[in-house]
């Protein structure tokens, strides 16, 4: 593929910034961070602009905390204006990076997603007989900002650009050498972009036909385990020795009738449940929710807002029943 150039200048450009301020303030303008931001408008813009001319962007500005949702992370929030500049990096690249995505790839990208990965991980069920499932080991921690450069230069042949991304990576290391902070935009689309290497391979050099990822899960489908079990050597040792990546030792290698375990879900060919702990969080969350308004912590419109994104997580699973037994149980308002 032609290495896409020229565009540094696009992201510098005035429009780009002022489009990546309301793209980064969607959904956040009460925040006091957003506010301020937006009292001095042009003159933060202005900013941004003349430390992208110089080179020398301001980042680095992290807020650390953890959360436990389904387990243990540490999240990386950067500042109000270094997400602006991530749109405004983003608004530019990311057309370059989704032309070198394959069909099946399905997380940080417009029209795929949860439901969709979920429907095709259920499609390839039906038309083959096993699969192979991994993982990789901490991901984010382990992603080798050295290779993540050299990727890039694949892509983009314009050099302030892939100093820009230089000096953004280096602001966070797990070691040296290595991570991408989880919780940022271009992290996001950063490390689905890193493994998007390796899904040309697997369609490209292992000719699987049947193969889909989301983020650092993928899956390989066939209908001879023989061949699962040599393509399983095959993976390690091309994450190992080209992408420096560790899958995850309790790999999943079954037939397809006894489900698949896949973003929270289970997937079976012609029904999608919901996993054990995506039942048991539902149900935590569900709970919690409600005794917040119970005590007036909440009020009953942010019960709502609240309650919209929990109840539409179990929508893609037959899970009709469940809910239903869930809401009237534990249910303030139904």
């Amino acid at each position: 593929m032609k290495r896409a150039g020229n565009l540094y200048t696009s992201i510098t450009e005035p429009d780009n910034l002022r489009l990546a301020f309301y793209k980064a303030a969607k959904g956040k303008h009460d925040r006091h961070e957003v506010i301020l931001f937006r009292k001095n408008l042009g003159d933060n813009l202005r900013s941004l602009h003349r430390q992208l001319i110089q080179q020398c962007p301001d980042v680095g500005h992290y807020r650390f905390f953890q959360v436990r949702d389904p387990k243990p992370r540490r999240i990386c929030a950067a500042s109000f204006p270094e997400r602006v500049l991530h749109h405004a990096i983003m608004n530019i690249c990311d057309p370059v990076l989704e032309r070198y995505a394959i069909h099946d790839s399905y997380a940080c990208r417009k029209g795929k997603g949860t439901i969709r990965a979920l429907e095709r991980a259920s499609l390839f069920s039906r038309r083959n007989g096993w699969y192979l499932k991994l993982d990789i080991r901490r991901y984010f921690d382990s992603i080798d900002q050295r290779v993540m450069l050299d990727l890039l230069q694949r892509k983009f042949k314009d050099q302030k650009l892939l100093q820009l991304f230089k000096q953004l990576l280096e602001t966070y290391q797990t070691e040296p050498g290595k991570g991408l902070p989880i919780g940022n935009l271009i992290s996001q689309h950063l490390a689905n972009f890193y493994l998007g290497f390796f899904d040309h391979w697997v369609k490209e050099t292992l000719r699987v036909r049947y193969y889909l990822r989301y983020m650092d899960d993928f899956i390989l489908f066939s209908s001879n385990r023989q061949i699962l079990k040599q393509q399983l050597v095959d993976v390690r040792s091309f994450l190992d020795e080209q992408l420096k990546l560790t899958p995850k030792e309790n790999f999943q290698l079954n037939r397809c009738g006894h489900g698949i375990p896949f973003l929270g879900f289970r997937v079976y060919p012609h029904v999608i449940k919901l996993g054990a702990q995506s039942k048991k969080r539902f149900r935590e969350k569900y709970q919690g929710y409600e005794q917040n308004y119970l005590l007036g912590k909440w009020t009953e419109k942010e019960l709502i807002r609240r309650m919209q994104p929990l109840l539409s997580f179990t929508f893609p699973a037959s899970s009709k029943s469940y809910r239903n037994h869930v809401i009237q149980r534990y249910g303030v308002l139904s």
